[in-house]
This record gives structure tokens, C-alpha cells and sequence, in this order.
């Protein structure tokens, strides 16, 4: 596997995912029903930062970091909320670290609510299930997270968000595994919240990715996008985006106000926005 991780911890992309995730969650949480958290992809939980001294102009510093730079009496509630829960979990540790998504959704998580994470690769599995080796109702498993998901679905819950959020070594690919797996997923668990984190390094392969999610008869789809560079630069990575299923309410407008913020935060080029739009629904 030639992804990790680590090198790209905290960019961007990460602020971009994980906003959206935490407003995810926050959604969830305002029914007192518990739900289900069912990440795919989790990675190792969390990861390393070189000293402060060492991070300038990395990806960290260009992304997270901006964040905790900007005025926080400016920021949309959402941002403020991130930012929050990222300090607090980044102070908790031992050393430096920006967590992942699983760390993030953990720290979110009611008693009564659960958490199921896959990871395909040993030694970051390993690393995950010691992160949570005693966190109650947090479970982790070695092995294919689309495979988990014909096993998990749907859950006791009835309620819930599946977080697909793969290395993307081959997107192409990996869109054509993800429209599968959203395929059975919503066939198993057509009311779940489903929400899949996307690079877009060519505008075209992402918009007809998501033409084919709306052919799957998905419903209440948005797309929440942030662009670095023009969609079609010659950049590695131009930008990213989450479509989510079956939208909670308010959502949607809460990252229209946040992802703005965002952008303004990063040092980004003329002709580049953030925001989002409904491919199916409102």
C-alpha cells in the first residue's frame, strides 16, 4: 500500500472530512434513540505531528493548523466545534498527534451508543484496537470494510452513519467498490446515513461517480465540496468533497455556512470555493 496517512494528517482534506463527520454525528445525537457509528476505512486512529518547530509549510500547518490561527469568535458554530474537539484530544495525548476519524467519532459517541471500525492493513489495525483496547462499545476489526458491511447491516439500531473513506491509490477503481457496496448497503439498510469522503484530482470522474450514486435510487444526496485549486489544474489533489445519503436535517445548511469558513481559512487559489448542493432531495 503505497497511502499513508500520516504524511497528509491534518491537511485539508482531513478539515474538510471531518467537519463534515462531527456535524454528522451532531445530527444523530439530537433523537435520544442510540445509533450506530460503521467506518470502513479507519485507519490507526491517530497520528503523529513533528514538534511545532518542524511543521512549517508542511500539510499540517498549511491546513489544521490555519485553523488555530483564526479568530474563533468569527467562525460558524460548527468550525468552532471541530476546532474544539480536535485541541482536546490532540491535548489528551501523550505527544503530538492530529486524530483520525475514528478517534473523532469516539469522542462524540453517547454510552449507548456503538462503533464498529474496519481496517484492512495489520499494522494499523493493531494500532486501532490499542487506541480502543478499553473503550466500551467500540469494536475493531482486521479485514475489508465493504465486506463488513454485509455483516453489520443493517444494524440493531435501525439508525446510524456508515463513513466510507478509502486511499484512493486507484479512484476509479475505488468508485466502481464504493457504488458496489452502496448497492447491497442500501438494499440491506435503505434508511441509514451513508456518507463517503472523495479526492478530486478531475472534476469529471467525481461528477459521473456521483451521477451513478443517484442511479442507485439514493435518496437526500448532498454534496459538500472544497476546492484548493481549480477543479481542473494540473495539481495532485484540487480538491475533495463528501456525499452523504440520506442527509439529516439542517445539515446541509450548516456546512453551506462552515465550509466557506473553511476556505477562507487555507491559502487557496483565485478561482476556488467551498460549499455544497443537492444532487437528489432539497
Amino acid at each position: 500500500m503505497k497511502y499513508r496517512h500520516a504524511h497528509h494528517a491534518g491537511n485539508f482534506a482531513d478539515a474538510v472530512k471531518h467537519l463534515v463527520l462531527v456535524e454528522l454525528l451532531e445530527a444523530l445525537k439530537r433523537k435520544p434513540a442510540p445509533f450506530l457509528y460503521l467506518e470502513t476505512h479507519a485507519g490507526r486512529g491517530e497520528y503523529p505531528l513533528p514538534p511545532p518547530k518542524e511543521r512549517q509549510g508542511s500539510e499540517f500547518d498549511l491546513g489544521f493548523g490555519r485553523l488555530l490561527s483564526a479568530r474563533a469568535a468569527t467562525q460558524p458554530a460548527g468550525l468552532i466545534q471541530y476546532v474544539d474537539i480536535v485541541r482536546h484530544l490532540a491535548d489528551d495525548a501523550e505527544s503530538p498527534i492530529y486524530p483520525g476519524s475514528p478517534l473523532i467519532a469516539a469522542s462524540l459517541l453517547r454510552p449507548e451508543d456503538r462503533a464498529v471500525l474496519y481496517e484492512c492493513q495489520p499494522d494499523e489495525a493493531t494500532a486501532l484496537r490499542r487506541l480502543f483496547d478499553h473503550r466500551k462499545g467500540v469494536s475493531v476489526h482486521h479485514g475489508d470494510g465493504y465486506v463488513g458491511l454485509r455483516s453489520q447491516l443493517p444494524p440493531a439500531e435501525r439508525r446510524g452513519l456508515v463513513f466510507i473513506d478509502p486511499a484512493y491509490e486507484e479512484q476509479e477503481r475505488e468508485f466502481d467498490a464504493i457504488r458496489a457496496a452502496l448497492r447491497d448497503s442500501l438494499q440491506r439498510w435503505a434508511t441509514g446515513v451513508y456518507a463517503i469522503w472523495y479526492p478530486v484530482k478531475r472534476l469529471a470522474p467525481v461528477r459521473r461517480f456521483h451521477e451513478e450514486v443517484v442511479r442507485l435510487g439514493a435518496r437526500r444526496v448532498f454534496a459538500a465540496e472544497l476546492y484548493v485549486y481549480p477543479p481542473d489544474s494540473r495539481a495532485s489533489l484540487n480538491g475533495c468533497g463528501v456525499l452523504v445519503i440520506n442527509t439529516p436535517w439542517q445539515v446541509d445548511e450548516k456546512l453551506e455556512l462552515a465550509l466557506p469558513a473553511l476556505h477562507r481559512a487555507f491559502e487557496t487559489k483565485p478561482g476556488t470555493s467551498a460549499g455544497g448542493h443537492w444532487l437528489v432531495g432539497d
